[in-house]
C-alpha cells in the first residue's frame, strides 16, 4: 500500500513542496486518474507541464501511471494551462491534467485535474487520495503516450474570435513562466506589436515571482509600458490562468476592477449574470446593476468559478486574484482574457478614463494571519459566537463575508495554507475603523496588524 502525504490534497488541486510531491506520487495519481477515466469510458487525456525544474519528471511519471491504466495520453510537453484546457476540450473529451506550481515558489509544484470537463476538487480529490491509499486502482494493457501540439489551433481559434483593425502596441511580462513560450506569439498573431519582458521560460524565476496580484512584481512592466508608450501591459502567472494589467499611464488594475471593466463590455451586448468572489469589492454588484446586469458572490477558487459559470449560464466570472472565465469559453484562461481586453481597447475603451468612472472605496490589502493548523474550524467558531452589531447581513458563502450598509469585512480560512485571511472595505475612514473594530473583536485573541487599516486610508 503506497504511503502518500494527504496534506498535499488541497481544496482545488494537489500541491506542495517537491520533497513530498515526488514522481512516485505523480505515478499513483496518474494510475488513479486513469482508473477513473477508464470507468467513464476511456476517452483520451491531455497532459502538460509548466516551466518548473521539477515539472518534466513529474509529468513523465504521471503519464506512466495513466498509460499503465490503459489510457491514451496526449502529451503537450511544456505548455500552459490555457492550452491544456483547449487540448482537453478539443481532443480529449474534457480530460486533462496540468503539472504546475502556478505562482508558488520554485520548490513547489502541483497537479490540476479535469475529467469530463469538470475539475476534480474537494470531496472528489479526497476520494482520489483514498483510491491511492487503498490501491483501488487498475492496470490495463493498451495504454499509449503520443505527442500533440495545439498551439497553432489555439492561435487560430482566438484569431477567429477576436479581430480589430487598430495595430495595438503592448508589453507582455510572463515572469519567466511557461506562458512566455506562447503569449508573445499569440498576440503577434492577433496583429499586435509586442514588447517582451521575461518571456524566457526559467523555473527559477530569476527576475521576479510570476504572481501578477503582487504589485511589486509589476514594477518593471509599469516602467516598460510608459517607456515604450504602449497601449497596455499584460502580466501572467506561472501557468497562464491569472492576468494582471497595467494601463498606458502605468496604473495597476486590481482584479475586481478589471472584472468591472469586462462586465461593462459584456453587458453592453445584452443583459446577463456576473459572478464575483468573496474577496472582491461590493462595488462590483453596484456597477453590474448600473450596467443592467445581475450578479452574485461565489466562493474563491477556480473550480467553484467555472462550475457556477456553467450552472448559471453566466456571462462572466472573476476573482480578485485575476482569474477570469467567460461564458462561451468556460475556463479561466488569462491569454483569452488578455485578448478580450485588447479588443476592448481597439474598440475605443480608454482604460484610465474608464477606471476613473468606476465606484471607489477605501479597501485594505489581504492580510494573512498564520495559524497553527487549518483555519476552517476557527471560522466556524467565529460564525457561532461572534457578533457584528452594525452589520446588515453575514454571508457564509466562503468563510464569513460580513456586509454593512457602508462596507464589508471578510474572515476566511485559506484552502491551501494554515492562515486566516481578512479584507475590509468601507466608504469612509470612520466606517473602515468601525468595521475593523468589529472584525478584531470577532477574531480575538488573534489581532489585526497595527498598520492593516492605515494602508487603506
Amino acid at each position: 500500500m503506497p504511503t502518500i502525504p494527504l496534506s498535499l490534497f488541497k481544496a482545488y488541486d494537489i500541491r506542495g513542496e517537491t520533497k513530498l510531491l515526488t514522481p512516485e506520487l505523480a505515478y499513483w495519481v496518474g494510475l488513479a486518474c486513469g482508473t477513473l477515466a477508464m470507468q467513464q469510458g476511456g476517452q483520451p487525456i491531455a497532459v502538460a507541464y509548466d516551466g518548473r525544474i521539477s515539472s518534466p519528471a513529474l509529468a513523465q511519471a504521471l503519464m506512466s501511471g495513466l498509460s499503465a491504466a490503459g489510457m491514451q495520453v496526449l502529451d503537450l510537453g511544456l505548455s500552459c494551462t490555457p492550452l491544456l484546457y483547449f487540448a482537453a476540450k478539443l481532443h480529449a473529451a474534457g480530460n486533462g491534467i496540468m503539472i504546475t506550481g502556478s505562482h508558488n515558489p520554485p520548490e513547489y509544484n502541483g497537479i490540476k485535474i479535469m475529467l469530463a470537463g469538470d475539475t476534480i476538487d474537494g470531496a472528489a480529490l479526497q476520494a482520489l487520495a483514498l483510491m491511492i491509499c487503498t490501491e483501488q486502482v487498475q492496470t490495463m494493457a493498451g495504454g499509449t503516450v503520443s505527442a500533440i501540439d495545439v498551439a497553432a489551433e489555439y492561435y487560430a481559434e482566438l484569431q477567429r474570435r477576436f479581430t480589430w483593425a487598430t495595430r495595438l502596441k503592448i508589453v507582455v511580462d510572463c515572469g519567466n513562466g511557461s506562458p512566455g513560450a506562447f503569449a508573445p506569439s499569440l498576440y503577434r498573431a492577433l496583429g499586435c506589436e509586442v514588447g517582451e519582458l521575461y518571456c524566457e521560460v526559467d523555473g527559477l524565476f530569476p527576475n521576479h515571482h510570476p504572481d501578477p496580484q503582487v504589485a511589486a512584481n509589476l514594477g518593471d512592466l509599469q516602467l516598460a509600458v510608459q517607456a515604450q508608450q504602449a497601449d497596455v501591459g499584460l502580466a501572467f502567472d506561472g501557468d497562464g490562468d491569472r492576468l494582471g494589467v497595467v494601463t498606458r499611464s502605468g496604473q495597476i488594475i486590481a482584479g475586481d476592477r478589471l472584472l468591472m471593466l469586462f462586465a461593462a463590455a459584456e453587458l453592453a451586448q445584452g443583459a446577463g449574470h456576473v459572478l464575483y468572489d468573496v474577496k472582491s469589492s461590493r462595488a462590483v454588484a453596484l456597477w453590474v446593476a448600473q450596467q443592467g446586469g445581475t450578479s452574485e458572490v461565489i466562493p474563491t477558487g477556480h473550480s467553484h468559478m467555472k462550475r457556477r459559470l456553467r450552472e448559471r449560464a453566466a456571462l462572466l466570472a472573476g476573482e480578485l486574484s485575476g482569474h477570469f472565465a467567460f461564458g462561451g469559453w468556460g475556463v479561466d484562461d488569462a491569454l483569452f482574457a488578455g485578448a478580450k481586453l485588447l479588443q476592448m481597447i481597439a474598440n475605443g475603451v480608454e482604460l484610465d478614463r474608464m477606471l476613473a468612472q468606476l465606484p471607489t472605496s477605501l479597501v485594505t490589502p489581504e492580510i494573512q494571519i498564520p495559524l497553527p493548523e487549518a483555519g476552517h474550524a476557527l471560522v466556524e467558531r467565529i460564525a457561532q459566537n461572534a457578533e457584528f452589531p452594525s452589520a446588515r447581513a453575514v454571508l457564509a458563502v466562503d468563510g464569513l463575508r460580513i456586509e454593512y450598509a457602508d462596507g464589508f469585512g471578510l474572515i476566511r480560512a485559506s484552502n491551501t495554507t494554515p492562515v486566516l485571511t481578512l479584507r475590509l472595505e468601507a466608504d469612509t475612514p470612520s466606517a473602515l475603523q468601525r468595521i475593523g473594530r468589529e472584525l478584531a473583536a470577532a477574531i480575538a485573541p488573534l489581532t489585526l496588524p497595527p498598520a492593516f487599516l492605515e494602508e487603506a486610508l
